[in-house]
């Protein structure tokens, strides 16, 4: 009877969450990490001395943190600077396309994609820097600018290259189960740091609209998909690049502890994979 039991919940483990509740029992989950800088960690320490030097991966990204929280064979491929192209195609030279770690017998994936498609993330950030700069912090020069331009190209290009994309992974992994997360939030609701962030008192709900735009992107993309999707919204919310060292979970332009700016440090490294476990019901 225990027998009995014991198999039946392991075919629902399998039909409910898609990894195998006896992993363990017939070695260690096998996870492919896929995704962009804030998969890869880029700027915390340590380094991965085993990862191409343009990739700027730590292992102390969250992919290692879940691996070493649930024993899980990993095989990670984040590489800084990623866009869903380099999936299908080498990012650098020698660097392999991402999908090519996948397979048949993978049982767990992650990312963090979307955020370098067509440089909207990086370029609103920028130009917003810039703009805020020009005022010195007065006004809402960005929005004033570029208008929805930047959630435009959201909605319109990022979105269905999201979708194909997913259907990739789902293709070349068809037995795992594919989860991809939302990024953390980089800036409060309104208010600010100018000090640390340059970025016009009005602008601040203008970026923090962009990158919820972004994050419902990705949920509707995974919904459409059949993939796990990873909120980071609530978590995150006080952990933005205003807070100060030790509840931020991603660093400010000015006055931050890690080379990329803009980026998750090692705490929210930890938050995203804490989150990830929750949502998968792994460890």
């Amino acid at each position: 009877m225990h027998r009995i039991a014991a198999c039946v919940l392991a075919v629902l483990a399998v039909v409910l969450f898609g990894v195998p509740a006896t992993a363990g029992a017939h070695g260690p989950l096998r996870y492919v990490a896929l995704g962009d800088s804030y998969s890869a960690a880029s700027g915390v320490l340590p380094p991965d001395l085993t990862a191409p030097p343009m990739c700027l991966r730590s292992t102390a990204n969250y992919p290692h943190v879940i691996a070493a929280a649930t024993g899980a064979q990993l095989t990670d491929v984040t590489c800084g600077g990623a866009d869903t192209g380099d999936y299908v195609t080498e990012q650098h030279p020698g660097v392999a396309p991402q999908l090519a770690a996948l397979a048949r017998d993978t049982q767990l994936v992650t990312m963090t994609i979307g955020g370098n498609d067509s440089s909207v993330f990086l370029d609103s950030i920028l130009q917003c820097g810039a703009a805020g700069l020009s005022t010195l912090g007065a006004g809402s020069p960005c929005e004033d600018r570029y208008g929805s331009s930047f959630e435009d190209t959201i909605r319109d290009v990022t979105y269905p290259v999201l979708v194909s994309t997913l259907r990739a992974v789902r293709a070349e992994a068809p037995r795992a189960r594919v989860a991809i997360l939302g990024y953390p939030w980089i800036l409060p609701r309104t208010g600010g740091c100018f000090d640390r962030m340059p970025i016009a008192e009005g602008d601040v709900p203008y970026l923090r609209s962009l990158q919820a735009t972004l994050n419902d992107a990705i949920e509707r993309a995974a919904a459409r998909t059949g993939v796990t999707y990873v909120d980071m919204n609530r978590v995150s919310e006080g952990h933005d690049a205003c807070q100060p060292l030790g509840v931020r979970w991603v660093e400010p332009v000015l006055q931050g502890t890690n080379a990329v700016i803009v980026h998750p440090n090692a705490l929210g490294e930890r938050g995203m994979a804490a989150q990830t476990m929750r949502v998968l019901r792994l460890g």
